[in-house]
């Protein structure tokens, strides 16, 4: 049996005890709208057709307390996670100016074999965020 098609990513998850740091990350620097928040327990942006879903792994490792309206699944992770922003290859200076201004250190830039080129830094929470253009992969 043929699988039906996936249409993209929908919504990805990181994890970060600290939810008021990871706002001021990804809304205060990256500038990404905050879409929805429960103090404690995650906070989510809308990143482009795509959401990031920050958690406190504390609050989602054993899934929705019992009763809850919404049964999801416990889940999290531990250790340092990865995402990465989709931009074009003319944004990547800006978002290296625009990091460095405000205080994020670039963890590292170079070109892929093939000439894409990447901007790797971490979030407060210590998870891996790079930039990059969708010709990394397609």
């Amino acid at each position: 049996m043929t699988a039906p098609p996936v249409g993209g990513t929908l919504e990805s998850a990181l994890y970060a005890e600290d939810l008021d740091a990871a706002e001021a990350f990804y809304a205060g620097v990256l500038g990404l709208p905050v879409i929805a928040r429960q103090a404690g327990r995650h906070v989510f942006f809308a990143a482009g057709e795509s959401v990031l879903l920050v958690f406190d792994p504390r609050a989602t490792a054993a899934g929705a307390p019992q009763g809850a309206r919404l049964p999801v699944p416990g889940h999290g992770a531990r250790g340092s996670g990865h995402y990465c922003f989709k931009v074009t290859p003319d944004q990547l200076d800006a978002w290296r100016r625009h990091l460095e201004a405000s205080g994020i250190a670039i963890e590292a830039d170079f070109e892929w074999p093939g000439g894409p080129r990447s901007i790797y830094v971490r979030d407060p929470a210590g998870n891996s965020v790079e930039f990059a253009p969708a010709s990394l992969w397609f």
